[in-house]
């Protein structure tokens, strides 16, 4: 099964990011697609307070998506550094302690996010005429919990073995059951919000048994018992490295909850045309994070090799990629984003044109600065190759007061639309502190030079 790994210390550095990170691309693609579809569907069949109910509590499924990407994306970094060093042994303890950590944290979550999901919506003052939507959708997406720990952490061990594709594959596979899911619970069978949510984690569900179904046949990463073996040492080291990229995603998604709760005291008005922008957030970033996966992957592998200077120019190479990229994402959305976001509203004329408003002008302030969030990415995505996990952690205190600040402030200057500028000031800020402590941690090292290739 050596199709199924990548060794990344070896090669063009910027083909091997591009090729690495393109699959994932497509992968993230139609991850988006089958969120967008959710909207879409639930937006045009049942309505815009449909869509409201949905949106409302968009932050709050990201916190508890965000701490459990982040443990198995901090897990996957050892992971990627003993392959790059090709240490068998420890590749495959890791694996197995892995599994154990990722299990512990969906278990703990699940039990507090479901006693969580009332008081917090209505503590986040959402709208009286959705909240009861809001808390029937949220309680069944948090029962998919076991799910998407399962996917996330099968999916990142892949990734650190180079394997991008097996992880498109899988998100393939769920964009097309949930789409069908969709249409047939909603559109087919009535069940509104309910039917979305059911749609969504079932297709979860194959994607996480896809995964693991590859992951079985990789002969460097086929555990047994022994591998199991208590080893206070290697969770430490894992915990490490996982917990400060959960505490990051916490305290972003914290920053988050704040805009939501200024957003849902509009009205549910504001609060679509919010959510219709937001379910395209995925697709403005989702070449970002590929790029950012594929650094990380890239550069923990070449730091396991000992290769510095490899690291260097993968990362200058990833980053000229990313913003070119992020030009393209840019100007296509600001031209297509009225029609796009067409495809999520419904309604009454004057409700629908209101809506499209709100939509398409946050849309396009975001397109407008869609460079510093790739930046941004970059930079946080080889600190994390470089095992620091701390400086991703800082960097996400940083989103959290800067998104905090503007949402609380803006508005009352220069009213609710102030509220679109909370994102573009928390990248900012983030990502001007990423890349300083990048270009300080990498001028620490000192070995010697070796042969790019």
């Amino acid at each position: 099964m050596a199709a199924n790994v990548k060794n990344m210390t070896s090669g063009a550095p910027g083909k091997l990011i591009l090729l690495f990170a393109l699959p994932l691309m497509l992968g993230n693609v139609f991850q988006q697609f089958y969120t967008m579809v959710d909207a879409m569907v639930v937006g045009q069949v049942v309505g815009v307070e449909a869509l409201a109910a949905v949106g409302a509590a968009d932050w709050l499924i990201w916190m508890i998506q965000g701490i459990l990407t982040g443990g198995t994306q901090g897990f996957s970094i050892l992971t990627a550094q003993n392959y790059g060093a090709g240490d068998g042994k420890a590749l495959k303890k890791t694996v197995a302690m892995s599994y154990v950590l990722t299990a512990v944290t969906a278990l703990v979550v699940l039990v507090i996010s479901q006693a969580a999901v009332q008081p917090v919506l209505v503590f986040l003052n959402t709208p009286a005429d959705v909240i009861d939507m809001s808390v029937t959708y949220v309680r069944i997406i948090f029962c998919g919990i076991p799910v998407i720990a399962a996917y996330n952490c099968l999916a990142s061990i892949l990734r650190a073995l180079g394997n991008g594709r097996s992880p498109l594959i899988a998100m393939i596979v769920a964009a097309v059951i949930n789409v069908g899911l969709d249409l047939l619970f909603v559109a087919v069978f009535g069940w509104g919000v309910a039917g979305a949510a059911i749609a969504t984690v079932t297709a979860q569900a194959f994607s996480a048994l896809y995964c693991f179904l590859v992951l079985r046949k990789i002969e460097a990463v086929k555990i047994g018992r022994e591998d199991f073996s208590r080893d206070g040492y290697l969770a430490g080291q894992l915990l490490k490295l996982g917990a400060p990229l959960e505490f990051q995603n916490m305290i972003i998604s914290v920053g988050g909850l704040v805009v939501q709760y200024v957003v849902n005291g509009y009205g549910f008005l504001f609060v679509a045309g919010f959510t219709a922008t937001n379910k395209l957030y995925g697709v403005l970033e989702l070449a970002a994070i590929s790029y950012g996966y594929a650094i990380t992957t890239y550069v923990g592998q070449n730091l396991g090799a000992g290769n510095v200077p490899r690291i260097r120019e993968g990362v200058r190479k990833g980053g000229f990629m990313a913003v070119l990229t992020a030009l393209v994402i840019g100007v296509v959305m600001i031209a297509a984003g009225r029609p796009v976001l067409s495809l999520f509203i419904s309604g009454e004329q004057e409700q629908v044109s209101q809506v499209m408003e709100i939509a398409y002008h946050y849309l396009f302030i975001m397109a407008s600065f869609l460079i510093v969030l790739y930046l941004l990415y970059v930079y946080r995505s080889a600190i994390q190759g470089l095992g620091n996990t701390v400086i991703p952690l800082l960097s996400g205190a940083v989103e959290f007061l800067m998104r905090v600040g503007v949402a609380l402030l803006l508005p009352r200057l220069v009213g609710q639309n102030g509220i679109f500028y909370a994102e573009i000031c928390a990248w900012s800020g983030a990502a001007l502190l990423l890349c300083i402590s990048y270009l300080r941690l990498i001028g620490r090292y000192r070995l010697p030079d070796r042969k790019t290739e």
